[in-house]
């Protein structure tokens, strides 16, 4: 189930909060490989690793690395920090993090009192990139707002992985939490709704974002993609008394009909998963006719469940194109699928709304 090799570090390509760049010689072959700092500790030009290429055989999407497990030769010293919360829990990498809530925690009295986030707003969506997309239109709108984006364990579980949160910390007031399983993050959290507490009563944040990392897993079937899990944070949103804003996977350019128009991965989550109320945002501008027409012919579904509300945003675009971050979307750009950016878009400039 895991395929090891054997390599030896020939320069480092770049680096990026938590995460390092390598090119590697792995059997006769030069080949790109990430080793995460917490985990590995910092390496140097001509050591011997150990690596995996289990996705990479495959031709999985991991951005075509290998991923560093450890040197062979020197191991990393042994660290004492406080905190006593494992993340990737039973795995030989677990990692123990110091949980924002637990009893050694500062913050763990706040927590221990915290019930609500007080109608906080919190927009939800399937795909990472969407992230660079909702962060940018909000704060055009408004570029004082404190965002806390909210990492879910559903896809990648190193927030480090992600480029785009490395970029966005560096450029805009975003602090990061990891929930569940995924570690990393600014505030380690053990689930969604401990996340949202800290995004509220911690970090006072304006509103919040939950989204999974890089790597969605999708396998054809009505019910088988880890984006289930936006419904299921519809369901946090609103026990915690937040307000839900759940963007629409759009897009104008897929080649698989399921994802044409509105995906089915949001008819399902929105109208099967989530129990629970939630704001949809919906716009036209920039969305050619033949796009428009296929996602409009999927709104009543969206409007029977009585629980979803769609309310139309504008002035999207000069959002889009002030994002830090290159806006990218199972290879496209933002020309190329303007309708899936738009989409994600919209939640963030109506979240700027509810708050103005």
């Amino acid at each position: 189930m895991i395929t090891w090799r054997k390599g030896t570090l020939l320069k480092a390509l770049g680096s990026w909060s938590g995460a390092d760049e390598w090119l590697v010689r792995v059997e006769g072959k030069d080949v790109k490989a990430l080793s995460y700092r917490d985990m590995v500790g910092s390496l140097h030009e001509g050591a011997e690793v150990l690596l995996t290429s289990t996705a990479t055989d495959r031709n999985l999407g991991t951005g075509g690395y290998l991923f560093i497990v450890a040197p062979t030769d020197t191991l990393p010293p042994p660290r004492s920090a406080p905190g006593h919360m494992m993340k990737a829990r039973y795995t030989p990498l677990q990692a123990m993090v110091l949980g924002v809530d637990e009893q050694e925690s500062r913050y763990h009295e706040t927590l221990k009192n915290a019930h609500e986030v007080g109608g906080m707003p919190v927009v939800v969506a399937d795909l990472h990139s969407a992230l660079p997309a909702i962060v940018s239109c909000a704060l055009h709108a408004n570029p004082d707002l404190t965002i806390a984006y909210v990492h879910t364990d559903t896809a990648a579980l190193p927030i480090a992985f992600s480029k785009t949160v490395a970029t966005l910390q560096d450029t805009c007031n975003i602090v990061t939490v990891t929930a569940g399983q995924s570690y990393g993050g600014d505030f380690e959290a053990v689930n969604v709704h401990t996340a949202l507490l800290t995004a509220r009563h911690v970090i006072n944040a304006d509103f919040a974002i939950v989204i999974q990392g890089p790597g969605n897993i999708g396998t054809g079937t009505p019910w088988g993609y880890s984006g289930t899990a936006v419904g299921e944070a519809i369901n946090a949103i609103n026990v915690l008394g937040g307000t839900a804003i759940a963007t629409l996977r759009v897009s104008q350019a897929d080649e698989r009909p399921r994802h044409r128009g509105i995906s089915h991965h949001s008819l399902t989550a929105y109208t099967k998963v989530a129990l629970t109320p939630a704001l949809i945002p919906i716009t036209t501008e920039g969305i050619d006719p033949q796009t428009l027409s296929l996602i409009e012919a999927d709104y009543p579904a969206l409007e029977e469940t009585g629980l979803l509300t769609l309310r139309e945003v504008t002035g999207i675009r000069p959002g889009l194109e002030s994002s830090p971050v290159p806006l990218r979307t199972m290879g496209r750009n933002l020309e190329a699928d303007y309708a899936a950016f738009a989409f994600a878009g919209a939640g963030g400039v109506l979240a700027a709304q509810l708050l103005a």
